[in-house]
């Protein structure tokens, strides 16, 4: 049980940090877009920490306060994003290119080895395709 709470709170922190950095940026609609995305797929998480406290014998009203505190991480992440966005902009293209690289990495690392070569060469002709007609 322990684990899934946590695990659900160290995944807001990333979710908190990309809405700071939305925030930070110069185009409002997009950072109100992400946010209210982000806060309503919070409300199955919320639950998801919440119903199994309740089902193991917790106080409903504890499990609730547990399952908000899973997402308190995000605005405090989010705070975060935006100031260190407001130092660092300078390294953002390297940071998101490490970013997509360790992406990358993890695909080919993990997901690859269990596909067949014809998804392989599917895959191949579809990001061509993506770079090549923008």
């Amino acid at each position: 049980m322990l684990l899934l709470i946590t695990a659900i709170t160290v995944h807001n922190i990333p979710e908190g940090l990309a809405v700071g950095v939305a925030f930070s940026g110069k185009q409002f609609e997009p950072a109100r877009n992400l946010a209210i995305a982000i806060g309503l797929q919070n409300f199955p998480e919320g639950l998801a920490v919440s119903l199994p406290l309740v089902a193991s014998g917790m106080n409903k009203w504890k499990a609730f306060w547990y399952g908000q505190l899973s997402g308190m991480v995000e605005p405090l992440a989010g705070v975060i994003g935006a100031l260190a966005i407001s130092l660092f902009e300078p390294l953002l293209p390297w940071a998101l290119a490490f970013a997509a690289g360790a992406m990358i990495h993890v695909v080919v690392r993990e997901l690859v080895p269990e596909n067949s070569w014809s998804h392989i060469i599917g895959f191949t002709i579809m990001m061509a395709m993506d770079v090549g007609l923008g």
